[in-house]
């Protein structure tokens, strides 16, 4: 599927054309979140293997890379001190501290992508999403949320790479991370893979009205997931 810049509808989100630090591109910037465990990374890569026509840009990191990634592939892997360097000269998009590492989008990575006619997604956490709203007001968002909390501490320590400590603070700030999902367009419920990738698919080809962070459906899961009641609605 060849993902096509939006067509004009009565979605503000769904502009062909992405604001990006006083310019115009002309094709789409899509920012995707979830709380660690919900399975962001591998959608993400699903939607690259299915559509050569996507990009995602790779982001900057201090914590340590794990046995099984890549430089230049899952993150440019940095020292804080070189992090806080291109911090200190503007070089990046969006930038936060998640845990007791940085992470950033690089503003040059972007924009280069962009402006070679490429469909660009994001893969980054909420606080990231809400400085590129800012800087790019055209983009699409979308939030993955895991089936229930049981699954997702099942996921997290389904990894084996983190201690039962550990977890356990993942999971506290997956609740807060997640309780950020309205302000995100379109939520999707990672519960069956195949399902969540059309979802993902369907959205970033204008298609993912059915999919609004203020559907009424989502109450009865973010009640589990949140720990307390909460409309959607």
């Amino acid at each position: 599927m060849r993902i096509r810049p939006h067509s004009g509808n009565t979605d503000k989100r769904q502009k062909a054309a992405v604001r990006y630090n006083g310019g115009v591109q002309k094709h789409g910037l899509f920012v995707i979140s979830a709380p660690s465990g919900a399975g962001k990374t591998s959608l993400v890569k699903a939607l690259l293997e299915r559509d050569r026509a996507l990009s995602v840009s790779v982001s900057h990191t201090t914590r340590a890379r794990r046995p099984t990634e890549e430089e230049g592939r899952e993150y440019w892997f940095v020292t804080q001190q070189q992090f806080k360097e291109r911090l200190d000269r503007g070089e990046f998009l969006e930038h936060a501290q998640v845990f007791d590492n940085y992470y950033g989008t690089g503003k040059a990575t972007v924009a280069a992508l962009l402006a070679a006619g490429r469909d660009v997604i994001l893969e980054i956490d909420w606080q990231g999403a809400r400085q590129v709203r800012q800087s790019a007001p055209g983009c699409t968002t979308i939030f993955i949320l895991p089936p229930s909390r049981a699954a997702l501490e099942e996921r997290l320590r389904n990894r084996r790479t983190d201690s039962d400590t550990v977890i356990a603070r993942r999971l506290r700030d997956a609740v807060s991370d997640m309780s950020h999902y309205r302000e995100f367009d379109y939520v999707v419920v990672n519960d069956d893979f195949e399902s969540a990738c059309r979802q993902l698919q369907s959205i970033l080809a204008g298609d993912g009205q059915a999919l609004r962070s203020d559907r009424a459906q989502l109450g009865p899961l973010l009640a589990d997931l949140l720990g307390a009641p909460q409309g959607a609605g």
